[in-house]
């Protein structure tokens, strides 16, 4: 059998907002982020990010992201910088082009799986790696100041979409060559960033592509579609008879896939079969993988089972790409669709997991739905997001002795055949509520025990 080890992770206590939640400043455009944010945000980045080469910056389609790109510009100028303006494009180009041509740092504007009016911050240092929490706190003193003086002559604004070509180049240069069936792939670009260049990087693959949702549209994004809402793509890849489906969320930084049958495959699949390519070619270095709290147990005991080694982390790709580099593994993920692989990236990119994917399939010679259903057993999981607007009551929802009782009555009843997983959104206001069992039954009723336990414990009287 394998081992189960628990990744050493501390937790930074952030100061008041506007601050890094776990993917960056995020939240409702004109509240929480606004133009004067931006600007002060782009001044600081000018002042603590890598002085000498230029500034990375990307977006995806939100109707807020040219204003907010507008502001960063500014703030960037103020401080004397040079800019390299992506347009629209992933959030991973943006970390990818960031170390690979060697810039200071990237800023990607994009609240990712959110809903249209809310947008968001991600800023990568030099190495195209998310930033240290003190590297977050030099940037929070920043934003704490009034507006820039801009005492600098100005810096220099360039626009270089051409650069999202040299990023296709890279994702397509990691495939291997050769000899692979050419499959119908329905590609959901949700309305969002992918659409940048999934569909150009899909053919040059060989793909024979469909495409929903496939033009930027800044009041569409996320919504009904992509990786948080299968059911259309479920839908047309069983219509259009195509061998399997990716849906990609606002930033395309992770994605999901569906089999031919319509049959969802998420994250926990993708990384179990690609990891266990990487392992057959001895490119997995001591069989790890590195996964969050909520990998289900049946991949758990399956992995573990074949004589490999998970390291558990909290929930972020930022934790699964930290502990990779503290314990040297080559491959690790979650189940919402992150999946880092070492030889590529330091954050999840959709574009690379969905080609991955698709090579495996194809080179396999069976279908996907083939491929996850011989992988592992997925216990069922249900998942309730509890919306709390008290940041202190949500994140202290471990104080709440009742709540407490619950859980430990929910696991008792469960017994080694099921697990309770309760944290607080780091980019949302919701208590997230996820229970895990063998029987579905159970499932169900503690998890809507437990959500509504939680509403009716957190929620101010």
């Amino acid at each position: 059998m394998g081992h189960l080890l628990l990744a050493e992770t501390g937790f930074a206590v952030e100061p008041p907002a506007p601050v890094f939640g776990t993917d960056g400043i995020r939240g409702r455009v004109g509240e929480e982020l606004t133009p004067t944010l931006a600007l002060r945000l782009g001044y600081g980045c000018g002042h603590v990010l890598n002085q000498g080469p230029p500034v990375v910056l990307g977006r995806d389609s939100r109707k807020s992201s040219p204003m907010l790109m507008a502001a960063l510009q500014a703030g960037l100028l103020a401080a004397g910088r040079e800019v390299w303006d992506l347009g629209l494009c992933p959030t991973p180009a943006v970390a990818w082009l960031t170390r690979h041509q060697q810039a200071a740092g990237g800023l990607m504007i994009s609240a990712s799986h959110n809903p249209p009016a809310d947008n968001g911050i991600k800023v990568f240092a030099q190495d195209g790696c998310k930033l240290t929490h003190q590297q977050q706190r030099n940037l929070e003193e920043w934003l704490k100041r009034p507006a820039p003086l801009g005492r600098h002559a100005g810096g220099s604004s360039h626009q270089c979409h051409d650069l999202l070509k040299v990023y296709e180049q890279g994702l397509l240069e990691q495939l291997e060559p050769g000899g692979d069936r050419r499959l119908r792939v329905v590609l959901d670009l949700c309305w969002g960033a992918a659409a940048s260049c999934a569909v150009s990087l899909f053919e040059r693959f060989g793909a024979q592509v469909t495409v929903l949702h496939g033009q930027p549209d800044g009041n569409q994004i996320n919504v009904g579609c992509g990786s948080t809402a299968l059911d259309l793509l479920q839908q047309a890849v069983v219509e259009q008879g195509a061998d399997l489906g990716i849906a990609f969320d606002g930033d395309a930084d992770r994605c999901l896939a569906v089999d031919h049958r319509g049959q969802p495959v998420n994250g926990d699949h993708i990384l179990y079969l690609w990891g266990g390519v990487l392992d057959n070619r001895g490119g997995l270095p001591n069989r790890r993988l590195v996964i969050t709290q909520m990998a289900n147990l049946g991949f758990r005991r399956a992995w573990m089972g074949r004589g490999g080694v998970l390291e558990e982390t909290p929930v972020g790709d930022q934790h699964v790409y930290a502990a990779m580099e503290r314990t040297g593994a080559a491959l690790g993920g979650e189940q919402s669709g992150h999946v880092l692989w070492s030889q590529h990236h330091s954050i999840g990119d959709g574009l690379m997991t969905a080609l991955q994917l698709t090579q495996l399939t194809a080179k396999s010679g069976h279908s996907l739905a083939t491929l996850a259903g011989e992988s592992f057993y997925s216990y069922p999981q249900k998942l309730i997001n509890v919306r709390i607007i008290d940041q202190q009551a949500r994140e202290g929802w471990r104080y709440n002795s009742r709540l407490r009782d619950g859980i430990a009555a929910a696991e008792a009843a469960m017994g080694q055949e099921g697990r309770v997983l309760i944290r607080a959104s780091g980019t949302e206001p919701l208590l997230r509520v996820m229970v895990e069992a063998r029987e579905t039954t159970a499932v169900d009723r503690w998890c809507r025990k437990l959500a509504s336990l939680a509403a009716a414990e957190l929620q101010p009287s």
